[in-house]
């Protein structure tokens, strides 16, 4: 299976998940990211998965999936003609540091 990333999980506080995509840090508000996750208990948010492809995380408690490229501003170069053989490339929608 390709992995799509890298991803390590810092773990989840005040509604912040902070993870390592990559190598870089993020530091996400799950309340701006899901109504469901806005709502959540901290038990509920605490309890993730993280896919093993690094595509998406999943909320069992809460029945909530959400991809991870939009969560820290990333977005699929979209191509076209036949299925590409190499990795995805992507751009990055986030202004540099």
């Amino acid at each position: 299976m390709h992995k799509i990333h890298e991803v390590e999980s810092k773990g989840v506080k005040d509604k912040i998940l902070e993870l390592v995509v990559d190598g870089r840090t993020h530091q996400i508000d799950l309340a701006k990211e899901s109504k469901k996750l806005a709502t959540a208990t901290p038990a509920q948010t605490e309890d993730f998965i993280i896919s093993p492809s690094g595509y998406g995380i999943h909320w069992p408690q809460i029945d909530e999936d959400l991809s991870i490229d939009p969560m820290i501003g990333l977005q699929h170069e979209i191509r076209s003609g036949k299925v590409a053989e190499a990795p995805p490339t992507y751009k990055n929608t986030e202004p540099e540091e």
